[in-house]
């Protein structure tokens, strides 16, 4: 009976091991195939349940915050992942793995472990804390944790959870390497706003979204005034100077989802998202009001500057829709500059309406 009892325990301990190798490789091979970084990390994060866990984390080494930066720039919804954990100073890592960098699997002291668990109110027992090293890299560290004590232990086998840890890593890695690349295609070199490219792209985007849920959104557009007599008058790098500090001044009038792009030369154009034409108009005003407000010295000169500003707004409708999507990116452009062009036309340093489109 002993014989038979130890047989039935192995081909379980077997049955349980192939159920759990199983699971593994179906959620690696979606890892593989997913497309970007914010991706990634929401399937990380959500994959909790599926490995019967009480808690799955993410903690990622981030000291000149490049990680943050490029999911702020895809609009990552950061308050809906408080498992996702910056970890500003890489020496944690040392103090808790030591040198080897081992993972540490066994219970939950919080004086130690706490910084790698956004939860703090969770009464977790046993943990399993995964270093992400690649290339000598240490990218940050994969949080497992259990109510149940038994969960995880020092005397446990970890193939398993290291082989999971290092195809994270890999993901990670690659994913990082193509956001820096699509990174630098959509910003502007000189002032570090998105660039034409990326404001057509989202700007499809937006109209989609906005059909989807039938809110509006307003489009700046945004002209320097008298700008060549800055470069004439003061040089090209008091007009270098002068892009950046007005690029910078308008993005701190504008919510994080709003989008601000260099459009060519010395104008700018924006989204605002949600924004209705009386919001947009109010949000013009305030940037016409701070441009004005600047001052910009270069060689103990004081350069003037003032902006005109063209809006237009959308609101969708229910119903069949009578332009595409392209068509309607093209007029609302088209529309913000020609209110543009009036603005410049009527005067400067002022914001023009051409109204509000809908379906």
């Amino acid at each position: 009976m002993e014989i038979e009892q130890e047989l039935e325990d192995v081909l379980n301990c077997v049955e349980s091991n192939s159920q759990t190798l199983q699971r593994l490789q179906k959620f690696e091979w979606n890892l593989l195939n997913l497309q970007s970084l914010s991706e990634m990390i929401e399937y990380i994060l959500e994959a909790q349940d599926y490995f019967q866990l009480d808690y799955m984390g993410l903690c990622f080494t981030d000291t000149i915050h490049e990680i943050t930066n490029y999911l702020e720039h895809t609009k990552f919804d950061f308050s809906s992942y408080p498992r996702l954990i910056f970890l500003e100073d890489k020496h944690i890592l040392y103090d808790v793995f030591g040198g080897l960098m081992k993972p540490y699997l066994g219970s939950y002291e919080a004086s130690e472990h706490i910084g790698f668990f956004g939860d703090k109110q969770l009464p977790l027992e046993s943990i399993a804390v995964i270093p992400l090293i690649r290339h000598g890299q240490h990218l940050g560290v994969l949080s497992l944790g259990s109510l149940d004590g038994q969960r995880f232990s020092a005397t446990m086998a970890t193939d398993f959870i290291e082989h999971m840890a290092a195809i994270i890593t890999v993901c990670l890695e690659n994913n990082l390497n193509y956001e820096a690349v699509k990174y630098e295609s959509f910003i502007d070199p000189l002032t570090g706003v998105n660039n034409r490219r990326f404001f057509e792209q989202r700007l499809s985007e937006e109209i989609s979204a906005s059909q989807r849920s039938l809110s509006p959104f307003s489009c700046l557009f945004l002209d320097i005034d008298f700008f060549k007599k800055v470069n004439d008058v003061y040089g090209h790098q008091a007009g270098d100077k002068v892009l950046i500090l007005v690029a910078k001044t308008i993005g701190m009038q504008l919510r994080k989802q709003d989008v601000l792009a260099r459009f060519g030369g010395e104008e700018f154009i924006t989204l605002l998202d949600g924004a209705a034409e009386e919001t947009a108009l109010s949000v013009a005003k305030r940037i016409v009001d701070s441009i004005q407000q600047l001052s910009i010295e270069l060689d103990g000169k004081t350069i003037p500057v003032t902006i005109s500003i063209g809006c237009v707004s959308y609101q969708p409708s229910k119903g069949v829709l009578a332009q595409s999507v392209h068509e309607l990116s093209a007029n609302i452009v088209r529309k913000a500059d020609e209110a543009l062009y009036l603005a410049k036309d009527g005067g400067r340093n002022q914001v023009i309406s051409s109204g509000v489109i809908s379906e």
